[in-house]
């Protein structure tokens, strides 16, 4: 059985060094082969947008620009549904290749026979 890693980001530009390490372990699980997930939530939600994974700098840490690259190209980002809804972000606001979805597609993804989710 394939193993799958769903990734749940609650922090964005206020608490950086959580959300840039979400980020980086998506980013490695995918480079090891591992199929990811990652989940915007709250604040994390604004990186969904065009433009904003730049505002994030954290010393010592890969620019969130090029981990968020990594994860759209190799993986499925998604941004929860209620936290775009408060920030007004629609799908026309979004990346290109993000989608925005719920709670059950969180559950059905974080439960799913290999899966292993992690909440930054």
């Amino acid at each position: 059985m394939a193993r799958s890693l769903v990734i749940k980001v609650t922090a964005g530009a206020d608490d950086p060094e959580r959300c840039n390490q979400a980020f980086t372990v998506a980013a490695a699980a995918l480079a090891s082969g591992v199929s990811v997930s990652v989940w915007l939530t709250g604040e994390a939600s604004w990186f969904a947008v065009p433009g904003r994974a730049k505002d994030l700098s954290l010393p010592h840490a890969a620019p969130l620009p090029d981990l968020l690259d990594a994860v759209l190209a190799g993986g499925r980002l998604t941004v929860c549904t209620q936290c775009a809804a408060r920030r007004d972000i629609t799908v026309d606001d979004l990346i290109e290749g993000v989608r925005i979805a719920g709670a059950p597609a969180f559950v059905e993804e974080a439960v799913a026979d290999g899966a292993q989710a992690l909440v930054y």
